[in-house]
């Protein structure tokens, strides 16, 4: 918590010394410019690094696979996306960090060793619930063992309960 503080604090004193630090050595209405371009770029980068993810896990998907790295990726996309349209420099060399696909790629695997993700494979269920048509089926594990139970709801029915 006190680390956001802090990074709330500083970071736009940061960038704001930084804008001033580049107006004084390029030019104010330079320094604008290359604002405004970055936060361009940014933006088409992130749009068709985005794509490119999107249709990676897609793929994935079709192929009964978990597309772990590219949720990851995809979460490393939407931060740079906010970091580059955000004005200042700072937030920018970030945002195209996190956009540049080696970086990203790299990111996204360094984090994905420290995040724990739970699957559902066919024989093996790990707490989840399934509707279908009126049933519900649902498999919970508990000790190695797995405990299943089907219902049928009939209450939605049945017409005999309803009060008229």
């Amino acid at each position: 918590m006190r680390f956001l503080l802090l990074l709330f604090i500083i970071m736009p004193i940061a960038e704001i010394s930084l804008l001033l630090q580049m107006g004084d050595l390029i030019g104010g209405w330079n320094t604008i410019g290359l604002i405004v371009a970055t936060a361009f770029v940014g933006a088409y980068l992130v749009r068709q690094e985005g794509l490119s993810t999107l249709q990676t896990a897609q793929s994935k998907l079709a192929q009964n696979q978990v597309p772990g790295n590219e949720m990851l990726e995809g979460l490393l996309l939407v931060i740079a996306g906010v970091l580059l349209v955000t004005p200042g420099f700072i937030t920018d060399i970030v945002g195209f960090t996190f956009a540049l696909p080696f970086s990203r790629k790299f990111i996204a695997s360094r984090a994905a060793r420290h995040l724990t993700v739970r699957t559902i494979n066919g024989a093996q269920q790990s707490s989840y619930q399934q509707y279908t048509a009126g049933t519900h089926t649902s498999g919970k594990e508990t000790d190695g063992e797995t405990i299943e139970g089907e219902y049928v709801d009939k209450s939605a029915n049945d017409d005999s309960r309803r009060l008229k």
